[in-house]
């Protein structure tokens, strides 16, 4: 006699599931609580930079109002910052920390990358040379600074703002850089030589790809240092149109009053390029941890 036995129907297949929600847990009280201290962390930090925003788009009359909001939006003084010559200053602040960066970047990777993979005889006092010359202060040497460049006719020039920033941000680069190389293992180079390539074809097809998130770190840390820098701005800079942006705001502070929102919407504007220069290469760090190890 032939057995037969029923087949589970689709519908109560579907009924044996348990479903999302009976799968779902309900956060722990740690991750509650981390989580909780990590926006209370952010929300101090981002809490200026909303009452900076708050500030520049207050009227001038309305500045020592008690509210937290303004009263009255006056978002021309946004508009302001274009019409006041302002725009050319924030040019000259990109052209001088974006030169400053592709000349570090030039200088401390073959820097680097020599250093991390020849034991040449006084390697660690090439070091420790380059970490020294991190703990000299610019404005320790503004009077040496101005008069080297005032020699070379380049006081109130563009390009002494770049060697300057760049030659105070090479040593940290070369170190972090030089980190990044170390920890990369030789055999994936002595790989690509086996398969063809030369020093420079594995340099640039796998060593540089994996040590990619130090060289946005240091090109980060360049360009954030160059776009931020005053005393040795104001120093050998004297045309106002030569001027980059953090020595042009400090034309709105006077001898007896400040122009709180002008400054302010200046301000406002002076973070935007940082902020979007960091969206875009953020991506690219997790990327640059296992690109170049896979043929």
């Amino acid at each position: 006699m032939a057995v037969t036995t029923a087949r589970p129907t689709a519908s109560s297949r579907h009924h044996a599931r348990p479903g999302p929600a009976a799968t779902r847990r309900l956060p722990r009280l740690k991750t509650v609580v981390v989580a909780a201290a990590a926006y209370l962390v952010a929300f101090v930090f981002l809490f200026p930079y909303l009452v900076m925003l708050l500030t520049s788009l207050r009227p001038q009359e309305s500045l020592r109002e008690a509210t937290f909001l303004p009263s009255v939006w006056e978002w021309s003084n946004l508009a302001n910052f274009w019409t006041s010559g302002l725009a050319g200053n924030l040019m000259v602040t990109l052209k001088v920390a974006a030169g400053s960066t592709i000349l570090v970047l030039l200088v401390a990777l073959p820097a680097a990358y020599y250093s991390a993979r020849h034991d040449f005889r006084g390697r660690t006092a090439f070091l420790i040379l380059v970490l020294i010359t991190q703990m000299f202060q610019p404005t320790a040497m503004l009077v040496g600074i101005y008069r080297e460049f005032y020699q070379f006719g380049l006081v109130d020039s563009i390009w002494s703002l770049i060697l300057v920033n760049g030659g105070f941000n090479l040593a940290f680069a070369v170190w972090i850089l030089n980190a990044y190389f170390s920890s990369i293992p030789r055999e994936l180079e002595e790989a690509a030589f086996i398969d063809g390539n030369g020093r420079f074809g594995a340099l640039f097809r796998v060593t540089l790809p994996l040590a990619m998130p130090g060289v946005i770190t240091a090109l980060i840390f360049t360009f954030i240092a160059a776009w931020n820098e005053f005393v040795v701005a104001l120093t050998l800079t004297t045309t106002p149109a030569n001027q980059p942006l953090t020595v042009a705001l400090n034309a709105f502070i006077g001898q007896y009053q400040v122009d709180w929102q002008n400054l302010f919407a200046g301000s406002v504007i002076a973070t935007i390029p940082v902020i979007i220069l960091f969206a875009l290469i953020e991506r690219k760090v997790v990327g640059g941890l296992t690109a170049g190890s896979i043929k």
